[in-house]
């Protein structure tokens, strides 16, 4: 049951995968009629022309013997016949080898950027529940069976056509019983070729599938090798990536078991095909006086279009690989995205940086329906205020921040910046108005400096160094050999917590954005680290919309209000001062921890 439900959606997945090939393909139509025009010239010429030439100098010879003073005379023609035949041939190998370059470098690079583009643009939930590693495997795999594709079609797929239309013309005038019983055989070979064409494919897909889960292990255990190291799981990761590895390699087994069970089945019928090209070329002269050189064509032909067919089976498997390889992106390139700019969605314009939650609903994508973070959650950030989120693990802090940037859409409810619905705005310019600074520093595999003016990167050598002057950067910048330039590692993973958490900063600062967004930005910090950061802070914060979350409430003592949630509701709204002695959640919160740590959301 389960294979006749799934083969609908495999076939429409290669319908889309297809679309996706034909839309980049068009892109360039000289090239596509290039790859096309040289693939049938090539073919007529070189495997046709050149053997109905020989045809016509056998039966010449076989007519009348020629003299030795004559042989130039009489075979000029012929010789110019195929030397025009083989220059004409070569050169349209040359341009189908450049239309079919074209056309992958073409088509790569639209479809990695259509890839790009379509992850960067799907929603938070979307990445955080794949791994990275598959990812971009997935787009690998996906450009790749374009490249594939395209070389099968052009330099298998449309010589193959040709070949079956050159056979036709001229064999059909000396021998139409001939070419109707070859291609009845030849036509009952596509049928059964193609039936099991269709009864693989799941089976490619399930294999690219199974490599890219594979590529996902790998990726993962290298990214996080720190912790399989310093964990002592060597062994285990190594246990994970042997599952993973048997089963692709078990994937891969079933597939070539099923494609060498189709190999000989179609072996038997090319040899059958061979078997009356042989009958026909032994009788043909006696039952039909045809011509010697006729039947050395018909030979010949018949042979080179088997030899096609016979590799129908190979080109049948890499298009199948190509499409099951493209798949899994073909099916993320048509999923919905979870969070979308409106068609009309206007540039937030921020004056003022007011923030108001008005009647909040909201509960995650893959969460039961009963199940809501939020329920008519109202809570108003005034213009300039620096306002603390605290609360117990679980009670919505960091998921409020992430609705405000819009990383998650609310399923009721408004979130307004300065009277504008953030909903109604793109996504761009909503994230361009505030700078977030989470509890792990986002820095990429690039230098110090490009990594403060990520946010910025018209921003001057001065902009850059004052902007790490304030976040006390400079303070270990100017120690390293290359100062600004000094690249961090994947992840800053060159840099201490707190050296990644100052870059971070000078970044925000850098960036100049009217509204605020702290995320436990000290948590992880020693008491030194945390010490410079918070100093940072406070630059950062001057003059700005702040919405800060911690759970180390000595963080947020000093800012103008403080708001306590409690499983998605506001229990507690002033001061420091306020609550701690209101003898409500704060100050409970409070006692607790003289200096100790909360659980992190």
């Amino acid at each position: 049951m389960s294979q006749g439900k799934g083969a609908p959606q495999d076939r429409a997945t290669v319908a889309r995968t297809l679309h996706w090939f034909w839309w980049v393909t068009k892109k360039r139509p000289f090239a596509t009629f290039m790859a096309v025009f040289t693939s049938v010239t090539y073919t007529a010429l070189l495997t046709y022309a050149n053997t109905w030439v020989m045809g016509l100098i056998i039966d010449r010879i076989q007519a009348e013997p020629v003299a030795a003073d004559k042989v130039f005379e009489v075979f000029t023609p012929y010789i110019v016949a195929l030397l025009l035949v083989n220059a004409v041939g070569q050169a349209c190998s040359k341009l189908q080898d450049w239309s079919v370059m074209q056309l992958e470098m073409n088509g790569n690079y639209h479809l990695a950027r259509l890839c790009f583009d379509t992850l960067s643009n799907q929603s938070m939930t979307f990445h955080n529940s794949r791994f990275g590693g598959s990812l971009v495997s997935q787009t690998s795999r996906f450009t790749g069976g374009y490249s594939a594709l395209v070389d099968v079609v052009v330099y298998s797929l449309i010589p193959t056509i040709a070949s079956i239309l050159c056979t036709i013309v001229l064999l059909w005038p000396a021998s139409p019983l001939f070419v109707i019983i070859l291609f009845a055989l030849l036509t009952l070979y596509v049928v059964v070729a193609y039936t099991m064409y269709q009864r693989i494919l799941p089976l490619s897909a399930n294999t690219a599938a199974a490599q890219n889960k594979l590529s996902g292990v790998l990726s993962d255990a290298v990214t996080n090798i720190l912790a399989v190291k310093t964990c002592g799981r060597e062994d285990y990761e190594r246990q994970l990536f042997d599952e993973a590895d048997k089963e692709a390699m078990e994937t891969e087994r079933i597939s070539m078991n099923a494609m060498m069970r189709r190999g000989a089945m179609t072996s038997t019928l090319i040899t059958l095909i061979m078997f009356v090209t042989s009958i026909f070329a032994c009788g043909g002269n006696a039952w039909y006086g045809i011509s010697a050189g006729v039947l050395v064509m018909m030979f010949t032909y018949t042979y080179q279009l088997t030899m096609r067919f016979n590799y129908f089976n190979s080109m049948m498997q890499r298009m199948n690989r190509a499409v099951g390889d493209a798949a899994e992106m073909t099916k993320i390139l048509d999923e919905p995205r979870l969070v979308e700019d409106a068609p009309d969605a206007k540039d937030l314009v921020v004056r003022e940086g007011a923030i108001d939650f008005c009647h909040l609903s909201f509960r995650y994508h893959d969460a039961t329906e009963d199940d809501y973070v939020f329920r008519d959650l109202d809570l108003h950030v005034a213009a300039g205020q620096r306002v603390g989120l605290v609360g117990r693990s679980g009670s919505g802090k960091t998921t409020l921040t992430k609705l405000l940037l819009r990383l998650s859409d609310v399923q009721g409810g408004q979130i307004l910046v300065d009277g504008q619905d953030v909903s109604a705005c793109t996504q761009q310019s909503l994230r361009q108005q505030i700078a977030y600074v989470p509890q792990e520093a986002l820095l990429f595999h690039r230098s110090i400096r490009e990594n403060i003016a990520y946010g910025r990167p018209d921003a001057t050598d001065e902009e850059i160094r004052e902007a790490a002057r304030l976040a006390n950067a400079l303070e270990f910048v100017d120690r390293l050999p290359k100062g600004l330039d000094t690249m961090v590692g994947e992840r800053g993973v060159k840099l201490s917590g707190g050296q990644r958490q100052r870059v971070a900063i000078a970044r925000a600062i850098l960036a100049d954005c009217p509204i605020l967004v702290l995320d436990e930005a000290t948590s992880a910090l020693d008491s030194e680290s945390e010490a410079l950061v918070q100093d940072a802070l406070e630059n950062l914060m001057r003059g700005r919309t702040s919405i800060v979350v911690a759970h180390r409430l000595s963080t947020v003592a000093a800012l103008d209000r403080i708001v306590v949630l409690e499983e998605g509701e506001i229990v507690e709204d002033g001061t420091h001062a306020v609550l701690s002695q209101a003898g409500g959640v704060y100050e409970s919160l409070w006692d607790r921890q003289s200096g100790a740590f909360l659980e992190s959301e």
